[in-house]
Formats: structure tokens, sequence, C-alpha cells
């Protein structure tokens, strides 16, 4: 049984051609999830900085009805003021209204920087916003990319398909099944090239007998990796 050396190195470039097409197409849908996880990302940024926004005025609308309890508590005490029976229930009056004026202070600073927050945070959602329209742009341009790319590698999988089975027509019938076995599992490294009596797809130096068998164009599978040999055109 023969094998022609041409047949054997266009059914590896065939194969490799192949196995490369397939590789893009399905690094194209990588690529979209992976931009797709970028968009959740910064959607999920987005949504914790308005509820960052969210919380701090809702802390700071509590500190306001806080502090007008505490100005209406503050007018209540002064005007007890007026009724008091002894200096000691004067006194103990006058403690109450600085401390609830102290409190009520302490809320009115609390209150600003609140504010203050509030206006930093703001700004945080609006560059959050700002990057979720990014991504949202990055992901639509690559799936109009690789929608676009899809259609031409799925075109060209088709004349490759097309180019190898009428160089499969090459093999001797005996060889065929042995060749589709190694093709099917090792897709292109079941073909291998010999260069210097030295296998190029894991480095195996075939024996004597292999190298004539070669010469001769017999078939040749690699003792180390199981791959089917041919000679390089040096």
């Amino acid at each position: 049984m023969a094998v022609s050396t041409a047949v054997l190195r266009e059914l590896h470039r065939i194969h490799g051609q192949l196995s490369d097409l397939n590789d893009r197409l399905q690094r194209g849908p990588r690529q979209v999830k992976a931009r797709e996880g970028q968009v959740a990302q910064q959607q999920g940024a987005l949504a914790a900085a308005q509820e960052a926004v969210k919380q701090t005025k809702i802390a700071g609308d509590k500190k306001q009805l806080d502090l007008k309890a505490g100005e209406l508590k503050i007018q209540d005490l002064k005007a007890k003021l007026n009724s008091c029976s002894s200096n000691k229930e004067y006194q103990s009056l006058l403690e109450q209204i600085s401390a609830a004026e102290m409190a009520g202070s302490v809320l009115a600073d609390e209150i600003l920087e609140g504010m203050e927050k509030i206006d930093q945070l703001e700004i945080a959602v609006v560059e959050a916003e700002q990057k979720v329209a990014a991504a949202q742009s990055d992901l639509a341009k690559w799936q109009e990319i690789v929608a676009a790319e899809t259609g031409v590698i799925r075109g060209d999988i088709a004349r490759l398909e097309g180019e190898l089975a009428e160089a499969e027509k090459g093999l001797p019938a005996d060889l065929k099944d042995e060749y589709r076995r190694v093709v099917r599992g090792k897709g292109v490294d079941g073909l291998a090239e010999v260069e210097d009596s030295v296998c190029q797809g894991c480095g195996f130096q075939i024996t004597l007998n292999m190298q004539n068998d070669l010469l001769l164009s017999k078939p040749v599978f690699c003792m180390s990796c199981g791959a089917l040999l041919y000679h390089s055109e040096k």
C-alpha cells in the first residue's frame, strides 16, 4: 500500500486551516461573552453607586426630622422657663436646653456632611453610568464584528471541508480507517511532518526502518505520538 506524500501534506495543510478557523469560530462568542460580563460588572457598580446615594439621602432625611424634633423640643423647654417654680427647676431646664442645642448642632454638621457626601456619590453615579455606556458600546461593536466574521469563517470552513473530502480521495482505501481514527482523536495533530528524521509533532527520532518505509511511500505512524507521518518538502 503506497500513500502519496503530497496528499498527506495537503491533508495536513487543510486540517491545520480548519483547526485555525474552528478556533476563531469559538473565540468570537467567548469574546462577546467576556464583554457581556464587563457590562454586567459595570451595571452592578452603577446599581451599588445608586444605592449608596439612596441610603445616604434616607439617612439625611432622618437626621433632618431628628433636627426638627430637637428644635421643637428646645422651643417647648424655653416656654417652660417662664413657669418654673424654683431655681433648681430653672437650671435643670437650662441644662436640657443646652444639651438639646448641642445635639442639634452635631446633627446640623452631620446633615451638611451628608449633603456633601451625596454630591460626591452622585458624581460617582454619573461616572458609573458612563462606564456602563462604554461597556455596552464595546459589546455592541464586538457583536457586530463577530457576527460578520462568523459568516465569513463558516463559508471558509465549508470550502475547506469540500477540499478535504476531495483530498481524502487520494488516500489508499486500506489507510482511510486508520487516518480517520487518528484525525478524529488528535485533529490536526493526527498528521505530522518528518524533518531530519524527527517527527515535528512530538520530536521523536524515527527509526531507520520507518525512514525507509517513508521513502517507499508506505504509511508510517509515529511510535511516540501516533501521528501519520510524511516527509517534509526539504
